[in-house]
């Protein structure tokens, strides 16, 4: 969820902007106790021979070999719907600025007043829709049909329309802001736009993690507070020993939506809140959540939302730059064509987006980097804090059902922006070689 928090920026400045709203869906479901119990290959078992790769092979083993063939297949396909998404995004920004529709838009919104800052709002308001228009046959395949050929899935489409129609209505309101923070900001520097739009960038950022978990998260899901019992004791006993504030740890109703399990920590600056979705509490052991949310607290105490900000800031300050080169020289060579005047013109915000998509799009290796550390020290902050390594990994093989478990070393730098299922499984049976005493007791 930190990524989710993290990547919001990339929602704001770049998937708003190409053409793709995020949509994240509500759901309604009871929650019950975890019930579940942990379960260790025989092979992963502590004991004077205990041996690392042995460990680690035998819990890689539980995935048959269909299941890791749906895995791989499920996975894999997201690289070529990364392609795909990519060019599809160029596509719709060649036909706004070919058609002239853009300039149309751009024209609409100053017949309203004389405020340069309405016109953007106005003209923000229409470039959303319409590319969410335009870019729904692909949201639909990847969103809706796709999850549930994989079994991911649990919404009826009727609910998950609801979700998208209500996840555009966010991302109006947050594109507009956004959208006329940033043009205001390249018409009043003009030449450095780039400079002072990466600024005000991060900080709209972080101004988002603050409102997110009180303001927006709640309105694609339900959050409730988990009752009493060891669950909750063992969650807040490791928050407040590791100076987390919060008073109570909250559950949210995915179940309808999805099968995944998630949690997360998030806020900033008296926000903060501990969450879990209700997957996590009815399909995992105790051992399980609470190697999980070592994990989400991890995030928080590493100040990773702050690192990742300043970290992505940087790159979309490289991304901004080379828009600002790329863009003068399209707007001399086809500007009249397209009628776009110049970079403080709305009507060039399709090419503002596809030349940001194709720094992004070649930036992959470098954006995925970045979020796979900050994944893999979480990863070992929380078995550190949980000691639950057999825990986390069993959570790595449950992640299995949707992420690549083995992917060659290409695969792990291009595509992968956690670590992969073996290393954290690996990761794991290290730290509990090196901690023998760690096992939980066989359950007779």
């Amino acid at each position: 969820m930190t990524k989710v928090l993290t990547n919001m920026l990339c929602s704001i400045v770049v998937v708003i902007l190409i053409g793709f709203p995020f949509s994240i869906a509500c759901a309604q479901a009871s929650v019950e106790n975890a019930t579940v119990v942990l379960e260790i290959p025989e092979g992963a078992r502590a004991g004077p021979s205990f041996d690392v790769d042995a460990a680690t092979e035998a819990y890689i083993n539980l995935l048959s070999d269909e299941d890791r063939a749906r895995s791989d297949a499920y996975f894999e396909g997201r690289y070529w719907l990364h392609l795909w998404g990519f060019l599809y995004g160029l596509g719709m920004a060649w036909l706004l600025l070919g058609t002239r529709l853009s300039a149309g838009m751009r024209n609409l919104s100053e017949r309203v007043g004389n405020w340069q800052w309405l016109h953007t709002v106005i003209f923000s308001m229409q470039y959303v829709i319409i590319v969410t228009v335009l870019s729904f046959p692909l949201t639909l395949y990847q969103g809706f049909f796709r999850e549930h050929r994989y079994d991911l899935a649990t919404q009826s489409f009727g609910a998950w329309m609801g979700d998208e129609l209500t996840a555009l209505a966010v991302g109006i309101v947050i594109g507009s802001i956004v959208l006329t923070v940033i043009y205001t900001v390249i018409r009043k520097v003009r030449d450095s736009w780039w400079v002072w739009a990466t600024g005000v960038s991060v900080l709209l950022l972080m101004f988002i993690n603050f409102l997110a978990p009180v303001y927006i998260m709640p309105l694609f899901n339900d959050y409730n507070a988990l009752e009493d019992g060891p669950l909750r004791t063992s969650i807040m006993s490791m928050a407040h020993a590791n100076d987390i504030p919060g008073d109570d740890v909250y559950w949210f109703d995915a179940s309808r939506q999805t099968t995944r399990i998630s949690a997360n920590v998030s806020g900033i600056f008296g926000t903060t809140r501990i969450s879990l979705n209700d997957n996590l509490l009815n399909r995992t052991s105790p051992e399980e959540i609470e190697a999980v949310m070592a994990h989400e607290m991890g995030h928080y105490v590493l100040n990773h939302s702050t690192k990742l900000t300043i970290e992505f800031g940087l790159v979309l300050a490289f991304g901004f730059a080379f828009v600002a080169w790329g863009f003068n020289r399209a707007v001399r060579r086809w500007g009249k064509n397209w009628d776009v005047r110049d970079v403080g013109d709305t009507a060039g915000l399709p090419l503002f987006a596809a030349l940001l998509s194709i720094f992004f799009f070649v930036a992959t290796p470098v954006t995925n980097s970045i979020i796979r550390i900050a994944e893999a020290e979480a990863d070992n902050y929380g078995v550190n804090v949980s000691r639950q390594p057999d825990g986390f990994a069993r959570v790595a093989m449950r992640l299995s059902e949707y992420r690549k478990i083995s992917p060659g070393p290409l695969e792990r730098i291009v595509f992968y922006d956690h670590p992969s299922g073996y290393d954290r499984v690996r990761m794991a049976m290290l730290w509990k070689a090196e901690h023998p005493d760690s096992e939980p007791s066989p359950v007779d």
